[in-house]
């Protein structure tokens, strides 16, 4: 039996093998993480293949901060503002 293998953005910003998936995706150009369930990504990824070309998968909020990444206005309201404040 063979087990799937997640590709994960690591909080230095490389790639690695997990055999768990993600909780958080996000968007590579943009530098944007955010909830698998989000709204704004599912409609941004319904219009094709532009957006889905550059998602990554972070295991956690931490590893996608740690990467550079911000939060999501549309799904993570409450880490966005919080990130708007110390970004200045």
């Amino acid at each position: 039996m063979t087990s799937k293998t997640y590709r994960l953005l690591g909080p230095d910003g490389a790639f690695y093998d997990s055999a768990t998936p993600g909780l958080f995706g996000g968007h590579a150009k943009q530098r944007i993480y955010g909830r698998l369930d989000c709204r704004a990504a599912a409609r941004a990824l319904a219009k094709g293949d532009t957006y889905r070309r550059h998602r990554v998968f972070f295991a956690n909020e931490a590893s996608a901060i740690g990467a550079g990444y911000r939060p999501c206005a549309v799904c993570l309201p409450t880490q966005y503002r919080a990130w708007r404040i110390t970004a200045g």
